[in-house]
Formats: C-alpha cells, sequence, structure tokens
C-alpha cells in the first residue's frame, strides 16, 4: 500500500472524477498542433493563431472531461484568464520543450526554458506532465532520461503536486522502414517502460496501447497484454490516443481499462478533425458536437471498465492518507 502526502492526494482527486476514474484530456499539443493548421507552412503559425485553436478547444471540451492537459506557451494561463477552463476541471501542465535533441534515434527530453514544477504549483495548477521518448534498451539514454523524470519527480514531492510521465517508444535502424517488426517489439518496449519509470517516485503513467489492433485482434490476448502492463507499473495508468482514429481509440480504452487502466488521457483522437476546418465558426461548431459526444462516450467506457486510482494503490476512498491532529506541524 502507497503512503501519499495530502497535496498528491488533492491533485488526483482533482484530475480524476469523483469515481476515482481519469477522463482526461490533452490539449498541450505544440509542434503537431502547428502541422495541423498548415501542413505546408507549420513554422508560419503564429501565437495568437495556436491560443484561438486552444481556447476554442478548452471552451468546447473541458466541461465534459475530469481534466486537461496543457501547454505553457499557448494554453494553460490563456485558458484560465479566458475563463474557457471550468472551476471544478482539474489541470495537468507539461513541462518538457517541444520535440527533442539527440537526433531521431537518440531522443533526449528537455524541460523549457524559464518553466519550472514552482510556476505550475503558483499558477493553481492540480498536476505536472512531461513527455520523455524511451527506449528501456538503449541503455546510456534510458538512463539519461530517467535521470531527467527523477530531477522533476523530486520537484513534485517538494511541491507536494502529483507527477504524470508519458514515455513514448519510436523505432530504430531497421525498425524505421519496417513497421511490422517495430510493432512487434513494441509490446515489451511499452511493459518495460512502464516498470523502469513507475520505479521513480512518479503518481500516474500515460502509457501507450501494448499493441496494433490492426495486427492483433484476439480480444483476451490484447486483455492479457493489458494486464501484464498493469502488472509492471507500480502506479495507476491512463491509456492514450497517439492520434489513432476515434473508433479505434474507444475500442483501446475499454481494452485497457479491462486490463488495469484507470482511464484515459486522450487528445488528437477526440478533436482532431476539427484542427483541419479553416471556419472558425465550424470548427467550434463540430468540437462542441463531435467532439464533446467522442469524450461523453470514452468517459461512459472508461466509467464501466477503469479501476479507480485508488484502488490500484490499495487504497480506500474513505482513507487516502492518514492524517493525525498534529499533521500540519510536520507538513
Amino acid at each position: 500500500m502507497k503512503r501519499l502526502s495530502i497535496g498528491k492526494i488533492r491533485g488526483l482527486q482533482q484530475i480524476a472524477n469523483p469515481d476515482g476514474i481519469f477522463t482526461m484530456c490533452a490539449m498541450d499539443h505544440r509542434g503537431s498542433l502547428r502541422s495541423m493548421i498548415d501542413e505546408e507552412r507549420p513554422g508560419e503559425v503564429n501565437y495568437e493563431e495556436m491560443v484561438e485553436r486552444k481556447l476554442e478547444l478548452c471552451s468546447a471540451l473541458a466541461k465534459y472531461a475530469s481534466a486537461i492537459l496543457l501547454d505553457p506557451i499557448f494554453g494553460a494561463a490563456q485558458c484560465i484568464s479566458h475563463s474557457a477552463l471550468p472551476n471544478n476541471t482539474g489541470l495537468l501542465v507539461s513541462i518538457e520543450a517541444t520535440g527533442y535533441g539527440g537526433g531521431k534515434e537518440y531522443r533526449i527530453t528537455k524541460l523549457l526554458d524559464g518553466w519550472n514544477v514552482g510556476k505550475i504549483k503558483q499558477m493553481g495548477a492540480s498536476a505536472v506532465k512531461i513527455l520523455v521518448y524511451y527506449r528501456p534498451d538503449l541503455t546510456e539514454l534510458a538512463s539519461q532520461q530517467l535521470n531527467t523524470i527523477n530531477l522533476v519527480a523530486s520537484e513534485c514531492i517538494k511541491y507536494d503536486l502529483p507527477f504524470l510521465v508519458e514515455p513514448k517508444s519510436y523505432p530504430i535502424g531497421n525498425e524505421i522502414n519496417n513497421p511490422v517488426e517495430f510493432t512487434t517489439l513494441k509490446e515489451q518496449l511499452v511493459i518495460k517502460s512502464a516498470q523502469d519509470i513507475t520505479t521513480l517516485p512518479i503518481d500516474v503513467l500515460k502509457a501507450e496501447f501494448p499493441a496494433d489492433l490492426r495486427h492483433k485482434k484476439d480480444k483476451p490476448e490484447l486483455i492479457g497484454l493489458c494486464h501484464r502492463l498493469d502488472t509492471s507499473s507500480q502506479t495507476p495508468w491512463v491509456i492514450l490516443s497517439a492520434g489513432v482514429d476515434f473508433e479505434l481509440f474507444c475500442q483501446q480504452v475499454e481494452i485497457a481499462c479491462q486490463g488495469g487502466a484507470s482511464g484515459f488521457l486522450g487528445g488528437r483522437a477526440i478533436w482532431q478533425e476539427a484542427m483541419y476546418i479553416d471556419d472558425a465558426q465550424e470548427r467550434v461548431q463540430y468540437l462542441s458536437t463531435v467532439g464533446a459526444d467522442r469524450l461523453k462516450r470514452l468517459t461512459e467506457i472508461a466509467s464501466r471498465y477503469a479501476v479507480p486510482w485508488y484502488k490500484k494503490l490499495g487504497l480506500s476512498a474513505q482513507e487516502l492518507g492518514q492524517t493525525s491532529e498534529k499533521w500540519y506541524e510536520q507538513y
């Protein structure tokens, strides 16, 4: 049974629904969003345009999510100051710089300059998120990435904020031109990444789906894989969408939650089509109808099958932490 501090408990309560299930929507995209807005010239998409899209996403979808994930550059403060983020929706804020250093086969995560856990706490956010490209088989690089995670984890302990980590695998060498080979290997990569990363003092793992549903169709086998992922993770975990189409993501969420996940943190699978619509009014209409319905449907699936985050930690909703008369003196 894990012992949680009071700030971490409060943050986890804020990003989950009242039943302890995470039904979260990601909108912290930077480079990938620029490419959706202008495929030919992503570099020319300006600050105002990016902020406008974040405000549209947040205004249309945040009320249907237990929490949303925003970036500090275009989204987090802007959505608060424009009243686009409801006061009862949790807020996760990303801490990493967009992209990676070190080249395509040796991807190093950098923290965003001028941004840190203290500032995320200060702005009233509920939790911190980091994305790390991670290959457990590249030991030297993996160790470097784990050091970065550990550094942020210790800051999250200092400021008593929940910490969510998103490891993403990627192909190297022959796998780059052989997607089937990479897909087969990915099962092991995702499970081993969960094992490595959740030995650190993090709070929630944002995991990739450990198989490709286009190649693997056997549901009991897929649930079994997610059970293995669940056993490998020492923390509650959620499934990410990685831009797959919506119907596929619904299947992934159902299988993952049957295999032990505590919900989802989906982004593009929920709203990507809207970003290709040039007319702002049509975009908002799409997000408020199709986007909202998708989020509601995913929430129904997660509510039916997911494991409450505190159950994964061996806790009960009535006793998430221990308090005594003088707890505040030691806090």
